[in-house]
């Protein structure tokens, strides 16, 4: 996960075990077991590529909450891009996902929202404020954004509140990782802290708040089940003049997803125009739903065979732990030395031996002339010879230092693997066959 996914998910973890009202011999876990849990995660930056037996990773901006990250997982050439939530609108704080710039083989995308469609930012920001402001002016209870009460001054005599002790911390993983902001936050964080919010105070709990005429609070959870947001709406929910804002998005069986469900009071809006312009951008040939409610993702899957018609684009929506499988085919062109390079194996026959499995990892794998090797050779990365000695033995030979020592690392995990990967002879057409001939190149298509 990414650094500042790390630091918000430990948050998370130990707010946990704060709350948790069951007994400790039924708590999942305690803080102790965050502790070890946290160790064993490994961070990557944005673009940084990994591997893990033979699989290659990266991943990009996704937008939606600061950490946020799409996957590339790169398995033998077949690329699959894993979205989870993602945001291609640039919001107030972050930068919207990015697009890639090269082709994949499948997309794995959200579909929280199947076909439904946002608004414009800016209307929605206008139609949240104006319910604010009527309802404050009849002395109502409401939530509010930081920027437009500093744009009201006749409002500035009203209370805001904050309560959540964990959005608290959070912030302070936000101003740490201010550089993962968009240019607006970071221009202004030169000259002021975006995150110190001058309006609003800390409310700890509901016996500290002075429920007395006008105010905003802003409480979790989102989902009304429970805490101090369930409270403030059991108290004020029987008054008309109150208002309550659910922000983002809720799961069934929850209050709040019992409020949206009622349409005479709320309307949701959302984001099927985001993610059609994303796939299309992305022109993936296979595309897999995930993350989303039965019927949602039933008529995003339509919608999208759709508007993909003149594409002949894979669409799946599996069901919970379904198995998707797909095969992809390949052919890879593996190089030998040493005896293994002598004679040209008869179809189907089984080969093993050191392969120059190495080319597709490092820039720099040259073979050696006999005369100064004495023996087939090559140098790797032009920090490593390996010398073929006799059967099943070759020697290597590097002068110690951080990457020198990484090189050694990897051969030698690929020398110590030979046995686990043997490859096979395929056929190949006549005129490929005659070509290679030709250019007497010493090299067999292998299928791994």
């Amino acid at each position: 996960m990414t650094h500042a996914t790390k630091a918000i998910y430990k948050l998370f973890l130990s707010d946990y075990v704060k709350v948790s009202k069951v007994s400790v011999e039924d708590m999942l876990y305690d803080e102790q077991d965050i502790l070890r849990f946290m160790d064993k995660i490994e961070v990557i930056d944005f673009h940084q590529t990994l591997e893990v037996n033979s699989i290659r990773f990266w991943c990009y901006t996704a937008g939606h909450v600061l950490g946020a990250a799409m996957f590339m997982v790169d398995i033998a050439g077949v690329r699959v891009l894993y979205t989870g939530d993602y945001s291609r609108e640039e919001d107030r704080h972050l930068r919207a996902a990015e697009i890639l710039q090269f082709s994949l083989d499948i997309c794995i995308t959200e579909s929280t929202y199947g076909v439904q469609l946002h608004q414009p930012r800016n209307v929605r920001e206008k139609r949240f404020t104006d319910v604010i402001h009527s309802t404050i002016s009849q002395g109502g209870c409401v939530l509010i954004p930081d920027e437009y009460w500093s744009n009201h001054p006749e409002l500035h005599n009203i209370p805001i509140y904050y309560a959540s002790p964990l959005a608290k911390r959070c912030m302070a993983v936000y101003q740490t990782y201010i550089n993962s902001m968009n240019e607006r936050i970071c221009n202004q964080f030169a000259n002021s802290n975006p995150f110190d919010f001058k309006h609003i105070s800390t409310l700890k709990s509901i016996e500290n708040f002075n429920d007395v005429g006008p105010s905003v609070v802003m409480a979790s959870p989102n989902g009304l089940q429970s805490g101090l947001s369930r409270q403030l709406f059991e108290t004020w929910c029987s008054d008309k003049k109150n208002a309550c804002v659910i922000p983002g998005y809720v799961v069934e069986g929850t209050l709040a997803k019992t409020i949206i469900n009622e349409p005479k009071e709320v309307t949701l809006m959302n984001d099927f125009a985001q993610t059609s312009m994303f796939l299309k951008e992305l022109k993936p040939p296979n595309i897999i739903l995930v993350h989303g409610e039965a019927n949602e993702m039933g008529k995003l899957k339509q919608k999208l065979i759709t508007r993909f018609a003149d594409r002949n684009t894979k669409i799946i929506s599996p069901k919970n732990c379904q198995s998707v499988e797909m095969y992809f085919y390949s052919d890879k062109m593996e190089k030998t030395i040493g005896r293994l390079a002598e004679n040209t194996p008869e179809v189907g026959e089984t080969v093993s031996g050191l392969l120059h499995k190495l080319k597709q990892i490092f820039k720099s794998v040259e073979s050696l002339p006999d005369e100064e090797s004495e023996g087939p050779a090559f140098r790797v990365h032009e920090r490593l010879t390996v010398k073929y000695e006799l059967e099943k033995h070759i020697s290597l030979h590097w002068q110690s230092d951080p990457i020198s020592d990484m090189v050694l690392d990897f051969v030698v995990a690929l020398v110590l693997n030979i046995s686990r990967e043997i490859p096979k002879v395929v056929v190949e057409s006549e005129e490929a066959t005659k070509t290679a001939e030709e250019n007497n190149k010493k090299a067999e298509k292998m299928e791994m």
